[in-house]
């Protein structure tokens, strides 16, 4: 691995957004609302996907996208396999425990035991349970759902938004 190469840190490493970040994230994601699925895809009102929305949500907060997404299938049920999107989430935003997700965090989930991260959506309630979720999966395109016992069991990670984007990068 390079000095430059990115690293994967379990721990906050970087300032975290405050409120008033995570409520413009929530705002701006709730715009989205009603756009149809269509994986891969990244446009309001248009198309996208779950990783599509946060995308989306990520240019309208700091601009450029931090990196290209790399290929990933719609297939919720792999086993096994890269866990690109939760190393993504490692890079480029602040790992918190459930106890402290706040609306606008950001939550990503596994679809089954042994596999990889592979579903993303913003906290749109205070807490998890109760919670509401809004998120985009084929049928649904972007909405708000109640973030049931079923999705938390399948919770993989819990992340908040940077102050500043900047990757985590070896020291």
């Amino acid at each position: 691995m390079t000095r430059d190469a990115p690293l994967c840190h379990p721990g906050p490493v970087r300032s975290p957004a405050g409120p008033e970040v995570r409520a413009a994230a929530l705002a701006l994601a709730r715009r989205w609302l009603g756009t149809p699925y269509c994986h891969q895809a990244s446009c309001r009102g248009a198309g996208a996907d779950c990783l599509g929305l946060l995308r989306g949500v990520w240019r309208e907060v700091y601009g450029a996208e931090p990196e290209a997404p790399p290929p990933y299938t719609p297939d919720w049920g792999e086993t096994g396999g890269d866990e690109a999107l939760l190393a993504a989430a490692r890079r480029w935003l602040t790992p918190l425990s459930p106890e402290r997700a706040a609306p606008g965090d950001i939550l990503l989930f596994r679809m089954r035991a042994a596999g990889p991260a592979k579903h993303v959506g913003l906290l749109a309630s205070p807490g998890l349970d109760p919670g509401r979720l809004l998120h985009a999966y084929s049928g649904h395109g972007v909405c708000e759902t109640h973030l049931t016992r079923a999705w938390r069991l399948r919770l993989a990670g819990v992340f908040r938004l940077p102050a500043h984007p900047t990757p985590v990068t070896e020291a």
